[in-house]
Parts: structure tokens; C-alpha cells; sequence
């Protein structure tokens, strides 16, 4: 048995657990990845990548090999819902309702405005090989897929201690390591880790099970491209409504694969025979030529784990919070939680931050994951029962009536329209879920390695598609254009995936140049100053000089000239300075001491 130490260990090789690895190399943290499978998920499951976690890629330097295989807005930017794919009847294949959603159609100028790169279509199946090759290529040996966590000891009391035990085994040589770790990150989906340190999940474990079928086929002959999803309202059995979902690797008309969720009631799962014929059955193609390659039942939840950090040991994930499908923010909070995770560890190893530094990451993530899967519940609970109502069913409509329902919709008569205008109108409430901009990436931390500012939060959408971005110490930093000697680059690429800060002033904000420089010597830790207008960088190489290219960062900043705001690694705002301070190098290092855990100076 040999033994191998290493400051961080991540157990669990899924979206979150491969982007930790990422993030930690970025940071130049050793660590070692453990995940039982012996190959990334051979499963679609999740395929939306949100704006905010394609920001993440594009810091860490993923954003492009992430989008090269996946579609973009234009290629899945809209919800859909119909009566069925196809069939012979006057109700088949017709379109109930259409919208844009997830940064397509006529939302991409927002979208675009809110951030430097969109959103993205890429399901699981090929995302992870993707994260696993820059995971490897970034941290070489470090990444060991096909080995099992068998025992984890030490740090019991859930103190700072001197971290754990893991023995490790690989599943196909039962050869055992034996692993020294002064972190572990579970990113195991909460099989290991949380139990065995004893980590309750709360909420409701078991709201409702479903089914997805995953299938090959050729559909160009009926599918209309361009929806993230396609809902069926099926007109003749509720029985056979479902939802359909292209998951590559072609996009469009020509896709191969799909996922299908599938209401199997009285059929057998493991009877290919029987869940093909309720495919064709769905869809609506009694000869249609398939190659089921899965089915899958799975319990959806709604848990949030009683804590993220038990002594050294943090939870990302699915191993912190699971909450329906709805918005897709399963996958995309999980690898937000690593982010933010990531550059804290990093300053505690290298010694530029104390230990509290670590307890911001359940202090800022834990309020985002309980506030995700409250809106995934809501948005969940909407569409099941608003959107069928939306239409002129639900618990009143007996099924002999259902037909009808629909021949009314659809009838070219004032009554008919009457009854498709009002159910525009409550299908338009759907945006909270996929037109959730400001869910995606308007969260903010109240609490935890900021420094408040007295401001107020600006008031939230309640529909969660209406994003207002702030300087306010907590929030994400703006988004902007800047430019410097004709390359324009965002305000996001100021923060680079090291574990320095960034400064950023006005045209009157030499004095923080010097400040920023004694606040660096006294602490430690490395500020870039970068001044936003204001013509020339400082001589001595200390700051750097931009321009504003459109005007955004000026209406933005929340700052006059003479101001600063002051941006961690994980690219949110620490502490700001509306105005000019009388101690500029006082003030700025008390909030940098605050910020990193030590005791203010």
C-alpha cells in the first residue's frame, strides 16, 4: 500500500468535481481527484450551461473548447410546446406555444449586455470529457478516474485539526493508496463524504419520480430545431404527454441523440421491448427505426445539506443541494460552488488568509443553493399545473372532454382566440424559468469575505428576468467593454484565474496606486490596479491604463474618478470606494485584511 499527501482532496470526478480541479490548478493548488467510474457519465443528463458558469470557463480558459461542440442560442434559444411530434389526426403536430428562452431570440441583446460570452447547449455526456482532458492536462497524475473512496478518518470533532485519512482503492486491481489530505472537497453527489461525517440533508428527499429514455433516431423528417426543450401536451391520453430534448452531437434537424421523459405507467423499464414501443407510441411514429441506449428512474428532490463545511471537508454540488431540473441549476450552482471555493483554498494554503477565510464559502453558498432550489420548486410547481391550465385543462376537465379542449384552442372562431391570447399571457409567466437571467447570475453575498457598504441591494425582478448589475460589495462585477492599445477586452478579464486581486479606479485615482502597493507588501497578496479612463498607466509599471469603449463602465461603476472598487478572484466585488479616501492605503488594506480573515490592522 503506498501513501500519497496532498493539501486538497476531491472526491468525485462529475461537472463539479472535474471544474474544482480546474479552478485549483489555476490557483496552482496540488491535489489529487478520485472518482469510482472508470470513464465521465455515459449519460446526457444536464445540457444547459448557464451565462454565469460560461464566464467561470472563460476565466479558467474553457469557455471556447466547452462551446466548439455545443449549440449556441440561436441553435436552442426557445421553450416549445405542442400537441404531439406527428401523426395522421387534425390536432397532431401543432404548435400550442412558443417562446425564447436562455438568451435566444430577441433576449440575446440582454444577454449579450449582462456578459462577455452566452450561454450554451452541452449535455453531461459531453461536457466531462472536456473538463476531465483540461482537469489531466493541468494537473498530470492527479486525476485518477476508476478508484473508490473506502475510508475516510480523522478530523472528527469537525475542528481545524490536521485534515484526513482516505484509503482509496481502484476498482479494477483492489490495489489501495492510502491518502493524506489537509482538504477534501466532496464532489460525490453526497454518496461518501456527508454521511460518513455525519451531514444531514434537508427538505423533501422524494418528491416525485421520474423517467428518461435515451435513444437514437432520425427525426429531421418532423422536428423543428431551435428549442432547449420540447413540451407535448399530448391532446387525446395525459398518459402520453412528455417532453423531448435533443442532446447532440449534431444540432438541429439532424440530431442523433435525444432524451426523451418518458410516463411509463405499466410498463416494465427493463423491457426494451415495451419502452420503445411507448416511445413510438409518444412521439407518434408507429415504424419508427431506434436504438435505446438507456433508461433511467430517478427520484426528484428538493435537499439542502444542514452545512457546506464540516472542519476541512467541503461539499459542492449535488453533494451540498439537489432540486428539480426546472431552470437548470443543478449542474451550473455546483461548479459556481467550486469557484468559489477554489481561490479561498488557495489563499489559506499559501498563508495569505486565516482559516475564517473558509467559512465565507458556506456563509456566501449555502443562501445561493437554498435560494436556487426554492426557485427550481416554484418553477417546477408552476409549470405542472399553470401551464396545463394555461391551455383550458386541469382537475375540472374529465378525460372524455380533453379532445375538445383542444379543438377549441386551435378553432378559427373569437372564441378560439380569446383562449389562445389568455393563455399567451400565462405562458408568458414562464419566463421565471427560462428567461431567469437575473437567477443565472445576479446573486449576490451579503455576507461573508465582503465588506458592506451600508447600500442597499437594487430590487430583484420578481420573475427573475430583469438583471441589474452593481458594484455593490457582494454582487458580481459589471460587465463592460474596455480597451487598451486596440484590444478590447471585458471587465472580467481583469480578474485573471490566479489568486491576486483587482483594483479598479477612474481618471482621479493615482493615489490608489500607491495604496494598492503598500496594501500588497503589508498583507501579502498581489493587486492589480487598473485604471478605467485617465489616459496613461503609472510609470513604474504599478497600473495599467484602459478606456471605457462604450460608456458602460461609467454608468456602472458606482463610483466617481476618484473611487475604487476593489474585485476578488472569483470576479465579485470585496469592498468599493464610492469617492476619494482620506487613507487610501489605510482603507484599502483594512478591507483586504477583513476580506482574507485576519484581524484588521
Amino acid at each position: 500500500m503506498s501513501t500519497v499527501e496532498v493539501p486538497v482532496l476531491i472526491v468525485g470526478g462529475g461537472g463539479s468535481g472535474l471544474a474544482a480541479s480546474v479552478f485549483l490548478s489555476g490557483h496552482g493548488v496540488d491535489h489529487l481527484l478520485v472518482e469510482r467510474r472508470a470513464d465521465t457519465s455515459r449519460l446526457p443528463k444536464a445540457h444547459y450551461i448557464n451565462q454565469r458558469t460560461m464566464e467561470i470557463f472563460r476565466q479558467y480558459g474553457l469557455a471556447d473548447d466547452v462551446a466548439e461542440p455545443a449549440a449556441a442560442p440561436e441553435q436552442f434559444g426557445k421553450v416549445r410546446w405542442q400537441t404531439t411530434l406527428t401523426g395522421p389526426g387534425p390536432l397532431d403536430g401543432r404548435v400550442i406555444h412558443e417562446m425564447d428562452g436562455f438568451g435566444g431570440g430577441a433576449l440575446r441583446g440582454t444577454y449579450e449586455a449582462a456578459g462577455p460570452v452566452l450561454p450554451a447547449k452541452l449535455p453531461q455526456l459531453r461536457l466531462e470529457p472536456v473538463l476531465r482532458r483540461h482537469a489531466e492536462e493541468r494537473n498530470p497524475g492527479g486525476v485518477r478516474f476508476g478508484h473508490e473512496l473506502v475510508s475516510l478518518t480523522g478530523n472528527a470533532e469537525g475542528g481545524t485539526g490536521e485534515g484526513f485519512t482516505a484509503e482509496i482503492r481502484s476498482t479494477e486491481t483492489g490495489e489501495t493508496t492510502t491518502v493524506v489530505a489537509r482538504y477534501v472537497i466532496a464532489a460525490d453527489a453526497g454518496r461518501t463524504v456527508g454521511p460518513a461525517l455525519g451531514i444531514r440533508m434537508e427538505g423533501l428527499p422524494a418528491l416525485f419520480d421520474a423517467t428518461t429514455a435515451y435513444f437514437s433516431a432520425d427525426l429531421s423528417q418532423w422536428w423543428t430545431e431551435g428549442s432547449v426543450i420540447t413540451w407535448f401536451l399530448n391532446p387525446y391520453r395525459p398518459d402520453l404527454s412528455s417532453a423531448l430534448i435533443e442532446m447532440g452531437p449534431t444540432w438541429g434537424k439532424n440530431c442523433e441523440e435525444w432524451g426523451l421523459h418518458l410516463p411509463l405507467a405499466g410498463i416494465d423499464r427493463t423491457d426494451e421491448e415495451a419502452v420503445t414501443g411507448r416511445i413510438r407510441e409518444v412521439l407518434g411514429l408507429p415504424g419508427l427505426e431506434l436504438t435505446l441506449h438507456d433508461v433511467t428512474s430517478w427520484s426528484v428532490e428538493a435537499v439542502l445539506a444542514e452545512r457546506y463545511r464540516h472542519g476541512r471537508a467541503f461539499l459542492v454540488g449535488d453533494a451540498a443541494h439537489r432540486q428539480p431540473p426546472a431552470v437548470g441549476l443543478g449542474l451550473n450552482s455546483g461548479i459556481q460552488d467550486a469557484h468559489n471555493l477554489a481561490w479561498k483554498l488557495a489563499a489559506v494554503l499559501s498563508g495569505r488568509a486565516g482559516d475564517g477565510l473558509l467559512d465565507t464559502y458556506e456563509t456566501e453558498r449555502r443562501p445561493v443553493g437554498q435560494y436556487n432550489l426554492g426557485w427550481a420548486m416554484s418553477a417546477a410547481a408552476h409549470h405542472q399545473v399553470v401551464i396545463d391550465a394555461a391551455v383550458g385543462l386541469g382537475p375540472h376537465v374529465p378525460p372524455e372532454r380533453r379532445t375538445q379542449v383542444f379543438f377549441s384552442y386551435f378553432s378559427p372562431t373569437p372564441v378560439g382566440a380569446a383562449q389562445r391570447a389568455r393563455a399567451a399571457e400565462i405562458f408568458a409567466t414562464h419566463r421565471g424559468e427560462c428567461q431567469a437571467l437575473d437567477v443565472e447570475t445576479g446573486f449576490a453575498y451579503e455576507q461573508g469575505a465582503v465588506v458592506p457598504d451600508g447600500s442597499r441591494p437594487p430590487a430583484r425582478s420578481p420573475l427573475g428576468d430583469a438583471h441589474r448589475p452593481t458594484t455593490r460589495p457582494g454582487h458580481l462585477l459589471p460587465h463592460a467593454w474596455v480597451e487598451r492599445d486596440g484590444r478590447r477586452v471585458s471587465t472580467h478579464d481583469l480578474v485573471g484565474s490566479g489568486t491576486g486581486f483587482v483594483l479598479i479606479t477612474g481618471a482621479d485615482g493615482a493615489a490608489w496606486t500607491e495604496a494598492a502597493a503598500l496594501a500588497a507588501e503589508k498583507l501579502s497578496v498581489p493587486v492589480t490596479v487598473v485604471r478605467i479612463g485617465g489616459g496613461e498607466g503609472d510609470e513604474a509599471g504599478r497600473d495599467t491604463a484602459y478606456t471605457d469603449a462604450d460608456g458602460a463602465w461609467q454608468r456602472l461603476r458606482g463610483t466617481d474618478d476618484a473611487g475604487a472598487v476593489l474585485v476578488r478572484p472569483d470576479q465579485h466585488v470585496a469592498w468599493r470606494a464610492t469617492g476619494a479616501e482620506a487613507d487610501p492605503a489605510g482603507a484599502l488594506t483594512g478591507a483586504l485584511a477583513l476580506v482574507l480573515g485576519h484581524r484588521a490592522p
